[in-house]
């Protein structure tokens, strides 16, 4: 019996479970595409390539960022302790410590956002929309590694109910899922998550001298098999190195080192060196920061067509132009930063792959993608320098021309309307 078949067979009353029916269903049609056709005389699209294998292309060209931000969570870790400083030195401790952070958020947010889905896909009779495969995927990687699990679950159902469901479902929605979720995190805990404790996992302060925050999970389960191989161990008993800061390079552009005359570039760079910013060995959300892995899944998006590289250039040369005159005018210290500097500082690139180039929330018109995107980096680059509270401003700038994106795209077509009857 073919595997298709098994399926068909175990699956469940529509009107007896509905619940159940929309999980099959969801399931189903992820593991099985379409097996028939538009008829000829129809459409000219005869393509399996469905909104579910769509949306999983933007989930292969993720992997990389989940791989490398999973593995600087415990490189973070260790280097706050003052041990295994070289990036691949405690591989094993650094790599398993990444897991019990990052499993637990991915876990978290893919549960209540789907949850939520099912229960509103069963509620309308209707199967499982496949928008939230790239929402669960983008959440954790934009995430804190240490943000409270319970702060992410309220994240998640507001962002789904409220800047999904609410407007009709995937498609509908005006707002990137993910930013909403992010934007939630950040308005609702702004004195933590503006910190410098959030972007280094496992510490109890940043403070020299502070005790590691161990669970079972490392002084337990992994513990038992590395001194088995007779590997380092997680130790228990290590601290906070002194001297050691866990500010992000935005952070140290923004304020300066404490204590010192160090500001601007300057106090960046006597932390970070570029090439570190660079490869991404720095504190900051999950997947983030190692702009080489971004840049790979930006070009996969790119020749798979799913992503618009219109939005992605006009958003460089718009942040760019934004930079220099910036550094023209040079009033503050963080507005004399090199402005090329600014793409390897915080999340510019991730946010232009991943979240300026929504399909859905973006401008639709090849005009409106050039103005969409080059006033996300004009407005980004402001927010980021000029706002003494949130050192970033992407987030903030893609939501904003989110709201404004129909409203570009309208002036767009009235213009080609209007030309075009010139013409005739």
């Amino acid at each position: 019996m073919a595997l298709i078949d098994f399926f068909k067979k175990i699956e469940p009353d529509k009107e007896k479970s509905p619940l159940l029916h929309t999980a099959y269903d969801a399931f189903f049609t992820f593991a099985f595409t379409p097996n028939t056709v538009t008829p000829d005389g129809g459409t000219h699209i005869k393509d399996g390539m469905d909104l579910k294998r769509t949306m999983f292309y933007v989930v292969i060209a993720l992997q990389l960022c989940f791989l490398f931000g999973t593995y600087n969570i415990g490189h973070q870790h260790f280097l706050a302790l003052g041990v295994h400083e070289s990036f691949l030195a405690g591989f094993h401790l650094k790599l398993a410590y990444g897991l019990v952070k990052l499993l637990p958020i991915f876990i978290v947010a893919n549960v209540v956002g789907l949850g939520i889905e099912f229960w509103y896909a069963s509620n309308r009779g209707h199967g499982v929309e496949e928008g939230f495969l790239v929402s669960g995927a983008l959440i954790p990687l934009i995430m804190p590694p240490d943000v409270p699990l319970i702060w992410l679950a309220f994240s998640v159902a507001f962002a789904v109910i409220l800047g999904k469901e609410a407007f009709g479902g995937t498609g509908m929605n005006v707002w990137n899922i993910a930013l909403l979720s992010r934007v939630f995190i950040f308005f609702a805990y702004p004195t933590t998550i503006s910190g410098d404790e959030v972007w280094v996992a496992g510490l109890t302060s940043t403070e020299a001298g502070a005790a590691v925050d161990y669970t079972w999970w490392q002084t337990g389960f992994f513990n038992g098999i590395f001194e088995a191989f007779g590997w380092s161990t997680f130790d228990p008993g290590l601290t906070v190195a002194d001297g050691y800061t866990g500010a992000t390079p935005l952070a140290l552009a923004a304020n300066g080192i404490p204590g010192t005359d160090l500001v601007g570039w300057e106090a960046v760079t006597s932390v970070y060196s570029e090439s570190q910013m660079w490869w991404g060995t720095i504190p900051g959300s999950i997947g983030e920061t190692c702009k080489p892995f971004i840049i790979v899944g930006a070009i996969l998006l790119i020749l798979t067509k799913i992503a618009s590289w219109r939005i992605m250039l006009s958003m460089v040369i718009g942040a760019a132009l934004a930079g220099m005159g910036m550094n023209a005018l040079g009033l503050t210290p963080f507005m004399e930063v090199p402005w090329q500097y600014h793409f390897y500082m915080g999340s510019f690139f991730f946010a232009m792959a991943f979240m300026a180039t929504d399909p859905v929330t973006a401008s639709g018109t090849l005009t409106g993608k050039w103005i969409y995107g080059f006033f996300i980096g004009v407005i980004g680059m402001i927010i980021r320098v000029l706002n003494p509270a949130y050192p970033e401003g992407w987030m903030l700038a893609i939501l904003l021309l989110n709201t404004f994106s129909a409203t570009i795209d309208n002036y767009v077509l009235k213009a080609n309307i209007k030309k075009r009857l010139q013409r005739a």
